[in-house]
């Protein structure tokens, strides 16, 4: 199998912390794609992934499976041994459920704020933003104030239980560390009045799994 993606992106970083909780790492074949140069924005990828995103899991059969949690689902089952997405109905509910709130409320707010309201990834890109925003800086601002939202919204339920989705580390719980991730690029932090969630971050910063693989 194959991850084509960029090293040191949100994104990339949940499925190589996904693959090094697997123990899979070792087993995939890396494809860098170039996010600065907008190679994701182009034919040839646009091929493997209509949407422009990365990252993308190409399989042995020719497959390519994108979105983050569709590749996190597929590989934590791979194995007949699901450690992030759950085993009875009740976990999958939940960590469905906050895996949900994780996407909307924090790793998407926060793209969208780096992409829309400050300089992103620079010049190449702003081609392929839509024209039609005028007032884009604006908006963006506003899924900043989201995402601060978010924060708070997951300090409240970490403030009454160790993981996002319960007792247990989960993917939900890879989305959140990974949306923090990219907060530190326009120099976002978690707030004063978050102390649940700063615990909670430096806790999940010191896995083996993310420690070796969400930075690189």
């Amino acid at each position: 199998m194959k991850i084509h993606d960029a090293p040191g992106f949100p994104n990339p970083a949940r499925i190589r912390i996904v693959l090094a909780e697997k123990g899979m790492d070792q087993d995939i074949d890396f494809v860098h794609v170039d996010l600065f140069a907008a190679e994701h924005k182009q034919p040839a990828f646009l091929a493997r992934n209509p949407t422009g995103v990365v990252p993308v899991l190409e399989l042995d059969d020719g497959l390519f499976i994108a979105e983050s949690i569709a590749i996190t689902e597929y590989l934590d089952n791979l194995d007949g041994n699901p450690i992030l997405t759950g085993t009875t109905l009740r976990e999958k509910a939940v960590i469905h459920m906050m895996q949900k709130r994780a996407d909307d409320q924090m790793i998407d707010a926060i793209g969208n704020y780096f992409h829309h309201a400050t300089p992103g990834l620079g010049d190449t890109l702003q081609a392929y933003k839509s024209p039609e925003w005028a007032h884009r800086k604006e908006w963006g601002e506003r899924q900043l104030a989201k995402f601060k939202d978010g924060m708070r919204y997951f300090n409240e339920v970490l403030s009454t239980q160790p993981y996002i989705a319960g007792d247990k580390f989960s993917v939900a719980d890879i989305t959140v560390y990974c949306a923090l991730l990219h907060a530190a690029f326009p120099g976002v932090t978690v707030p004063e009045d978050c102390p649940a969630l700063a615990a909670w971050q430096k806790k999940i910063a010191e896995r083996p799994s993310v420690k070796n693989r969400s930075g690189q």
